[in-house]
C-alpha cells in the first residue's frame, strides 16, 4: 500500500481516488485482521467522510445518507461513528463537533489536525511528544496523568492564504 499523503498534500491537488482507495484498503485489512465487521452502514458513513478532506457533523452525514436513499435515523449514524472512532478509523474534531476519516489508519497513534478556516479542509499529522509541554509539566506536578491530548490548529492553508 502507498504511504499516506503528507499533511500539506491534503491542501493541494492530488489523486483523491487513489487516496480514498488506499484508506479503504487499510481499513478493510485492519477489520479483517481484528475480526471486525465493516457493516454496510459503517462503510457508507466512512465513504461519506472520505468524499472530501472536510469534517462533517452527524446531521450532515444523516442528510447524505438520506440523499442516498438509505436509512437516516440518528442511531444509524451515531452507531457507525461510535464504531469508526472507537477503532481509530475516524477522528472527532472536537472544536467543530465534526468527524473526519483517518488519513493513515494503519499507523495513527497521536493525530494532530490542521484545520483551514478558508476551504474547511483538514490535514492530519502526528506528533510524538506533548503538544503543550507546560500543560504536561503542570499536570505532572499535580499528579495528574494525561490520557489523551487533542491537538487542533486552525488557520489558513497556503492556497487560501494566497487568495486573500
Amino acid at each position: 500500500m502507498k504511504r499516506p499523503l503528507k499533511p500539506h498534500q491534503i491542501f493541494e491537488a492530488h489523486n483523491h481516488h487513489r487516496c480514498v482507495a488506499d484508506v479503504m484498503t487499510s481499513i478493510e485489512a485492519s477489520c479483517s485482521e481484528r475480526g471486525l465487521k465493516l457493516t454496510s452502514s459503517r462503510r457508507k458513513v466512512l465513504e461519506i467522510l472520505l468524499e472530501e478532506h472536510r469534517p462533517l457533523g452527524a446531521y450532515a452525514i444523516l442528510e447524505r445518507l438520506r440523499a442516498m436513499g438509505l436509512s437516516a435515523q440518528p442511531p444509524v449514524a451515531y452507531r457507525a461513528l461510535e464504531f469508526l472512532t472507537g477503532y481509530g478509523f475516524v477522528h472527532k474534531i472536537e472544536s467543530l463537533n465534526a468527524f473526519v476519516a483517518c488519513a493513515d489508519p494503519s499507523g495513527c497513534e497521536r493525530p494532530a489536525f490542521l484545520i483551514c478556516n478558508g476551504c474547511e479542509r483538514v490535514a492530519e499529522t502526528t506528533w510524538r511528544e506533548s503538544a503543550a509541554p507546560a500543560v504536561a509539566d503542570a499536570a505532572r506536578s499535580m499528579g495528574f496523568a494525561i490520557r489523551q491530548e487533542v491537538v487542533e490548529a486552525q488557520g489558513h492553508c497556503s492556497a487560501c492564504t494566497d487568495h486573500g
